[in-house]
C-alpha cells in the first residue's frame, strides 16, 4: 500500500499528537515555579520531567497515569529546586492531564479524517483522564475505539499495548494490521514499537516538540501537523 487513502483506521497517540502535553505539563508546574520565584526555559523543565515519567512507567506499569504524575511530582519539584509539595499539590498536578489543551488544528483535522478512516485512540493515560480530555479540549469527539494504558496494564512502548489494539481492531471492525496507521508524535512511544510489531506509521512531528524524540526516526509518512495530514489525504483522494 503506497497511499494514505489505502488504510482503514488511524490509531492515535493523544498526548503530544492531538493534545499539547508539553504546554500542559509546563502550565501544571508553573504555579510552583511562580510561588518559588524561579524561572526556567520550558525545555529544561521538560528535560527534567521526561526521565521521571519514563522511569515510573517502567517501574509500575499498571499505575494510572494521573496517579503516576502525582507520584513523581515531589521528585520533579526537588530536581527543579522547588519546595516539597503538599499531597494536595501533587494531586492537582496529577489531575491536570485532563485539562491539557488540544493543538489548534486537532478537532477540524479529526472531523476531516473521520470522513475516510475509523479513528482509534491508543493512549498512555488512564480512562478518567482521557474522558476529561475528550469532554474538554477535544470537544467530545466520537472516537470509534479507545484503549488506554490502564486498560492494558502497561505503557507504550510496550508491544502489549499495540497487540491489544490490533486484536480489538480485528475483532470489532474486521480490519487487519496492514490496514492500520499508527499516527503519533513520539518516536519513542509509538513509531519505533509500531515498526517492531509491523505497523505502518504517520509521524505528526509537531516541530519544536522536545519529548518522545529519538536520534533515529522511523516512519512511513511525516507531517508537521494533523491538519497537514488531512490536507494531504484530501488532495490524494482528488487525484484518484
Amino acid at each position: 500500500m503506497a497511499n494514505l487513502s489505502d488504510y482503514s483506521i488511524l490509531s492515535f497517540d493523544v498526548y503530544g499528537t492531538l493534545i499539547d502535553w508539553e504546554a500542559g505539563i509546563i502550565a501544571a508546574v508553573q504555579p510552583a515555579l511562580d510561588k518559588a520565584g524561579l524561572k526556567y526555559p520550558n525545555q529544561h523543565v521538560l528535560s527534567v520531567y521526561q526521565p521521571l515519567e519514563k522511569e515510573q512507567q517502567a517501574k509500575i506499569p499498571d499505575m494510572a497515569y494521573s496517579k503516576l504524575l502525582a507520584t513523581i511530582f515531589p521528585t520533579l519539584s526537588h530536581n527543579l529546586g522547588l519546595p516539597k509539595p503538599s499531597e494536595d499539590e501533587c494531586r492537582i498536578f496529577g489531575d491536570s492531564v485532563g485539562y491539557w489543551p488540544a493543538f489548534p488544528d486537532t478537532i477540524d483535522a479529526l472531523k476531516r479524517l473521520s470522513k475516510h478512516y475509523k479513528l482509534g485512540v491508543l493512549s498512555n493515560v488512564d480512562k478518567e483522564s482521557f474522558s476529561k480530555s475528550n469532554a474538554g479540549s477535544l470537544g467530545g469527539f466520537p472516537f470509534d475505539l479507545v484503549i488506554t494504558a490502564q486498560d492494558v496494564g502497561s505503557y507504550k512502548p510496550d508491544l502489549r499495548n499495540f497487540d491489544a489494539m490490533m486484536k480489538r481492531v480485528k475483532n470489532e471492525f474486521n480490519i487487519e494490521p496492514h490496514q492500520i496507521l499508527q499516527t503519533a508524535q513520539s518516536q519513542f512511544h509509538d513509531h519505533h514499537p509500531a515498526k517492531k510489531i509491523g505497523l505502518k506509521s504517520v509521524w505528526i512531528e509537531r516541530p519544536g516538540a522536545a519529548m518522545g524524540n529519538l536520534e533515529e526516526t522511523v516512519y512511513d509518512w511525516k507531517f508537521d501537523t494533523l491538519g497537514d495530514m488531512a490536507d494531504a489525504l484530501e488532495k490524494e483522494k482528488l487525484r484518484k
